[in-house]
């Protein structure tokens, strides 16, 4: 029996459960542009991802990568609401212009990006280091771990953050 062309196949998912996604993300986002972004770029991934998944329950299919979206959308929110909340407790004389801030949230995702790639401990180490001001000693104290380790999972997290922004 010959296949279905991919994007055939794309099509008729998206006619038969974009609805379904949208109507379920609408219980899970703050608004309906929202819950419509999400369910665009669900099916954006779905058709950039060319046929190398076998896609035997759409449903189920499509709320996985949309949950995996919906994931990283929180976790942005997340990031923008701590700086924003940073932003408030700082003088006026050191707030930053709107295009500042535009850059600066870029710049905090990419690294945010280039962590998540990490494992946890070498994220943990570069995180006590750089936000929480521990010395590399109190670090290896703190996670249990050698002064040797500590200094190389803040060169591997350093190294990832500059291969990323790079």
């Amino acid at each position: 029996m010959p296949s279905i062309p991919f994007h055939v196949e794309v099509d008729d998912i998206f006619r038969q459960h974009y609805g379904w996604l949208r109507g379920r993300l609408m219980r899970r986002v703050s608004c309906h542009c929202e819950a419509e972004d999400v369910a665009s770029e669900t099916f954006l991934q779905l058709a950039e991802d060319g046929g190398r998944s076998e896609i035997r329950e759409p449903r189920a299919f499509l709320a996985t990568i949309a949950k995996r979206i919906l994931i990283k959308l929180w976790q942005r929110q997340d990031l923008e609401q701590a700086y924003a909340d940073t932003l408030r407790h700082m003088p006026e004389a050191v707030a930053l212009s709107p295009e500042e801030h535009a850059m600066l949230v870029e710049a905090i995702c990419q690294i945010d990006r280039a962590l998540a790639a990490l494992p946890l401990p070498v994220k943990t180490a570069f995180l006590l280091s750089r936000l929480d001001g521990m010395s590399y000693p109190q670090i290896a104290e703190h996670m249990g771990v050698s002064l040797a380790t500590v200094e190389r999972h803040i060169k591997r997290a350093l190294l990832q953050c500059v291969n990323c922004t790079a």
